[in-house]
């Protein structure tokens, strides 16, 4: 390693090393790309300098690299993965031979992106933008856990005009994370061709705009990159390093040509190249014939962050009609869990994100209760929902509270990289369903149950009441995993079913109500309209359903659904798209299953919804309970 940053300058020795494994990790690189004949060679030869100095003065090391305070190294531009492997080898992370050979190969963790099995990877990426995010989120970790590390992020300049970047700097200023810093390859050629002709921008005005330090650096050089990065961070602002560099620099044919961004060499110009960096050509040969056989080579198994360490308390009761809204016993939950733990020593740290939304997502008295672990980020969703996945990664509790539209429909991509990552990440949802009332319908998320499904890692909780709401809350920050919790915004009756002793246990549906004549099945707050559906049933036509609630749609309890298919018709009932809800997804579980059903209907949302209280709106759409003991009558 390179003395983690302790010298002054590279020695004449340290410069000749480290120009010599560039010969070999270029080599390496390139190889990898015409064995698997994909991948991205150019890009991977213009960063090399950057990824070999940046792994070899960080805190990460093959034995440390899995533990949590350390630094972070965040590669950002992950189309790059035959360079950054090349550099991993060469530092001794992974087996060079291994990923010459299997690169791009199924069954191989050597992916065409990089990827956390990847000793040495600390976050999964490839969606160009959002590495800056995500090292905004380790860096939040690592303040909370008073770990003075550094965060790399290296990056591509042909990504630079994302707005994710953007918030990602402004993030980064407001929180003054100085340990953090970004490095750019800055070679002005992308994919399409010049990156003046794609789209122009002033990287360097960009960053300083917002109150970044912007440095320029041969990004070539061992010496200026070493130099430049210690001095990062020392003017009391976030670093980045714009290192002017050539699209596959030292690869011949491939110096400056956009065709090499994404492709791989001719045979002859292969064995050219490789003659050029010194080794013989015949290492393709060898890594062709390694091929054939499956890689040994299995990486670092990757799970969810283990369970915090945490006091959750004991949970509030709300009995009576019209106590209070979810959102509030939300919020009311996790400010009590904050203070039972806040800057208490051995106990996780909390860190709650906020795009201001505060009295709307309940959050407030979080803040109140723990000032140094609420981060407001102002609007800017998108990298928010990175940085809070990175952050579940790196040692801390991390939620981020967001209006439904936002905090799924908008940044899906996002949130389906922290469940790629096996993040912890918890999110939840305020104003889902058509419970938005009075906003309409660009801000009626209908369909958080459908894109949740579509992830396979992701838990999603809908609770039936502020009772289910505390418990759900207390489980939810102790639990491992992704999970998300999505509440609606009008204030509902606290069911004593959830009171006392109760103990949430996911994925089962709750039998509030016992009949004879066939059941509803109920998403969320919807339980308590099918409840008095049930008595306008009972009351007008002496039909007495079973009424379930179900507060885990992603995962149906099959012996609930089985016992309910014993007793006559099934109804399901839920303020979301009718196709892809709760609703549809019993019915596939159940066709799995083999469980013969009797006659079954799907109620729920099936258009956009008006403008309106939300019973208004639910009425309009025939979710109301008279509107749902007509449908249930009509199956009689």
């Amino acid at each position: 390693m390179l003395a983690k940053l302790t010298a002054p300058h590279l020695s004449p020795e340290q410069v000749s090393s480290l120009e010599a494994a560039a010969k070999h990790a270029r080599v390496s690189a390139l190889t990898m790309v015409n064995a698997a004949k994909s991948g991205h060679p150019a890009g991977a030869f213009s960063s090399m300098e950057m990824f070999l100095t940046v792994y070899g003065i960080a805190d990460i090391t093959p034995e440390n690299c899995s533990e949590v305070k350390r630094d972070y190294v965040v590669i950002s531009h992950g189309h790059t993965s035959a360079g950054v492997y090349a550099a991993l080898a060469e530092w001794g992370f992974i087996d060079r031979d291994e990923a010459r050979a299997h690169f791009r190969d199924c069954g191989s963790i050597f992916q065409g992106h990089v990827e956390r099995e990847i000793p040495g990877i600390d976050w999964g990426t490839g969606n160009l933008g959002q590495g800056l995010s995500a090292g905004v989120g380790f860096a939040l970790a690592q303040r909370a856990l008073a770990h003075h590390g550094r965060v790399y992020v290296l990056m591509g300049d042909g990504g630079q005009t994302k707005g994710q970047i953007a918030e990602a700097r402004r993030m980064a200023v407001k929180e003054g994370l100085t340990g953090l810093v970004a490095l750019i390859d800055w070679n002005e050629i992308q994919l399409s061709g010049a990156r003046k002709d794609i789209m122009p921008c002033n990287i360097k005005a960009l960053w300083e705009a917002d109150g970044w330090e912007a440095v320029e650096v041969d990004g070539h050089s061992f010496s200026a990159l070493y130099d430049a990065l210690r001095n990062a961070g020392t003017n009391g602002k976030p670093t980045v390093l714009l290192c002017k560099t050539v699209m596959g620099k030292d690869g011949l044919i491939m110096e400056g040509v956009a065709d090499y961004h994404g492709k791989a060499v001719p045979s002859d110009d292969y064995a050219a190249i490789v003659r050029h960096l010194g080794e013989d050509p015949d290492v393709l040969t060898k890594a062709l014939e390694r091929r054939k056989t499956p890689s040994a080579f299995k990486g670092r198994v990757i799970d969810y962050p283990p369970a915090p360490e945490l006091e959750t308390g004991k949970p509030f009761d709300y009995e009576g009609r019209k106590v209070s809204d979810n959102r509030g016993a939300f919020g009311k939950a996790l400010a009590d869990v904050g203070r039972l733990n806040y800057k208490i020593p051995g106990r996780t740290p909390i860190l709650v994100f906020d795009c201001d939304l505060v009295p709307s997502v309940m959050t407030g008295g979080f803040r109140k209760e723990c000032p140094d672990s609420f981060i407001q980020c102002g609007i800017q969703e998108h990298s928010v929902a990175t940085a809070s996945g990175t952050a579940s990664i790196a040692g801390v509790v991390s939620l981020w509270a967001e209006f439904g539209v936002f905090g799924i429909d908008e940044v899906y991509n996002q949130q389906r990289l922290n469940d790629i990552n096996k993040a912890g990440n918890k999110t939840v949802l305020t104003h889902v369903g058509l419970d938005v009332g009075e906003d309409g319908k660009t801000h009626q998320c209908i369909d958080y149950v459908g894109l949740m499904r579509n992830m396979f890692g992701w838990r999603l909780v809908v609770p039936v009441d502020p009772n289910q709401t505390d418990r759900v809350t207390r489980w939810m920050l102790k639990t491992p995993g992704d999970i998300c919790l999505a509440v609606g915004r009008s204030k509902i009756d606290g069911l004593k079913y959830y009171t006392g002793d109760y103990s949430f246990e996911y994925g089962k549906a709750d039998k509030l109500r016992t009949g004879k004549d066939g059941s509803i099945f109920a998403l969320g707050y919807t339980a308590q309209i099918a409840l008095n559906a049930a008595e306008i049933l009972e009351r007008d036509n002496g039909i007495s359903p079973n009424v379930w609630a179900v507060s885990c749609p992603l995962s149906p309890d099959m012996d609930a659904l089985r016992e309910a298919a014993k007793s006559g018709p099934i109804l399901t009932v839920e303020d979301h798209n009718a196709n892809t809800g709760m609703g549809a997804l019993m019915l596939i579980e159940a066709a799995r299953e083999g469980i013969t059903l009797p006659k079954v209907r799907t109620l729920g949302v099936t258009r956009y919804g008006e403008s309106g209280t939300s019973d208004a709106v639910r009425a309009d759409m025939g979710l109301s309970a008279e509107a749902i003991a007509r449908e249930f009558s009509g199956m009689r």
